[in-house]
């Protein structure tokens, strides 16, 4: 019995692993473990594809002969050529778009008959996903797929919405559904209740330290259709911002930045300690620290005061400010200037960050501005952008991209993860990433 009988009867959901990789070598251990854990079908992604070429179906198949291949060709066009070659270098199913021309999907769903093979085709863009669900099934297609692209996950996913659309397509047509996007062990038990065959796990699986266990975890959720918790590849709105920022690195967010820059020239004062909270910007004279401290009165609990004090001394915060931002339960204090009680702020364990160091402070004159925007060593702050602070330094996420970029911040440390699992394994950052291959071509 073919695995789409198997759907159709009622069988248990497919687990299928997308090995979304630009090298084969990760691939193929992912695959490993992701088959000892148990998974259905491997998945050639399409970064995997392009990066390879079909080369990587052909080692996916010749690795694992009982095993479904999947070639998520993504194809537009050309539906007869794309399905015929990949067919041939041993993909049992091939993806296409549904946004392709209707003549481009039925070729694709031809040519598939011509070679044993089967055609999924993917939503992905599509305005109407149960019209076009309605369209491709006549079509002759073998499965259609549902799907939150990963540059929309980084944005915040609302499951709840998708799931719902997942629902109405399964409701409307016979042969079976696939969803792929942002799907954990915490949320694949409702995308099975919503009507998914297919459960497509990408990162969840290939970015954990143990894709073996992690494939476990994820069967046990869609066959028991049970809840199981993650620490891990979960996507956040703007109410979880906070929490995802205190568990990421500096590094983490620079990276997420496209290696944006840091606050440069400010300092950590007090070490091992990290600070991520809304700003609370203040614009000040150098040693005048009337407005610094007034701020702190006007600060929220958890928020960050990001002074801007010339760089230069004398101090504008000490001690006592510190006392009070404890007080108010603030998250840190950033300042483009000096600072003094040092020993004291550290004993305290008050994240502060600091351009210069002086016993010296100044007047409080109360030149200056509150919550106004302020430029420190080219860095942009506005009130209510993310500060994030830590031994590396300061990094600032504007307001309005918070969520995007927490995500994608997150996004690093999980193939840092596995990055570092591959290490500890017996091999080298330079040969798991095969730097030489990816160096740039003139």
């Amino acid at each position: 019995m073919s695995s789409e009988a198997k759907i159709r009867r009622g069988g248990k959901p497919i687990l299928q692993v997308a090995l979304d990789f630009v090298n084969l070598k990760r691939a193929l251990k992912l695959s490993d473990e992701a088959v000892a854990g148990g998974c259905d079908w491997l998945e050639a992604g399409t970064p995997l594809i392009k990066s390879e070429g079909l080369g990587c179906i052909r080692e996916l198949r010749k690795k694992f002969p009982n095993i479904k291949i999947v070639a998520d060709m993504k194809t537009a066009d050309v539906g007869r050529l794309e399905v015929e070659i990949a067919a041939k270098a041993g993909a049992d199913i091939i993806s296409v778009l549904g946004t392709s021309d209707n003549e481009t999907i039925k070729e694709a769903v031809s040519a598939a008959k011509n070679y044993g093979a089967e055609i999924m085709v993917d939503l992905l863009g599509i305005p109407d996903v149960v019209k076009r669900a309605k369209e491709i099934e006549k079509f002759g297609a073998d499965y259609v797929g549902t799907h939150i692209p990963i540059d929309e996950q980084m944005k915040g996913i609302r499951h709840g919405r998708t799931f719902n659309v997942l629902k109405k397509v399964s409701s409307v047509i016979k042969i079976p559904v696939a969803i792929a996007g942002g799907i954990n062990s915490e949320n694949a038990a409702d995308a099975v209740r919503a009507g998914a065959s297919i459960v497509i796990v990408g990162g969840a699986i290939t970015k954990s330290k143990d894709a073996e266990s992690e494939t476990r975890k994820m069967k046990k959720a869609i066959s028991q259709k049970i809840k199981i918790k993650a620490e891990f590849f979960k996507r956040v709105s703007e109410n979880d911002i906070k929490k995802i920022l205190n568990t990421v690195s500096t590094a983490n967010i620079s990276d997420a930045l496209h290696r944006g820059l840091p606050v440069q020239n400010v300092f950590p004062v007090t070490s091992s300690l990290k600070m991520a909270g809304p700003a609370v910007t203040v614009r000040t004279y150098p040693g005048d620290w009337a407005k610094p401290v007034q701020a702190i009165d006007f600060a929220s609990e958890g928020d960050v005061i990001v002074i801007d004090a010339g760089g230069v001394p004398p101090a504008v915060w000490g001690e006592l400010a510190t006392n009070s931002a404890l007080n108010k339960k603030l998250s840190g204090v950033v300042i483009f200037g000096g600072i003094r009680d040092v020993g004291d702020i550290r004993k305290l364990k008050f994240p502060a960050f600091a351009s210069v160091v002086t016993p010296q402070a100044g007047e409080p004159k109360g030149f200056g501005e509150i919550n106004v925007p302020v430029t420190i060593s080219g860095i942009k702050v506005k009130p209510g952008d993310w500060v994030i602070g830590d031994d590396d330094g300061v990094v600032v996420i504007p307001r309005e991209s918070a969520v995007e970029f927490t995500n994608r911040a997150m996004d690093v440390l999980e193939k840092e993860n596995r990055l570092r699992k591959e290490i500890k394994d017996g091999s080298s950052l330079s040969k798991i990433t095969e730097l030489l291959k990816w160096e740039k071509r003139k």
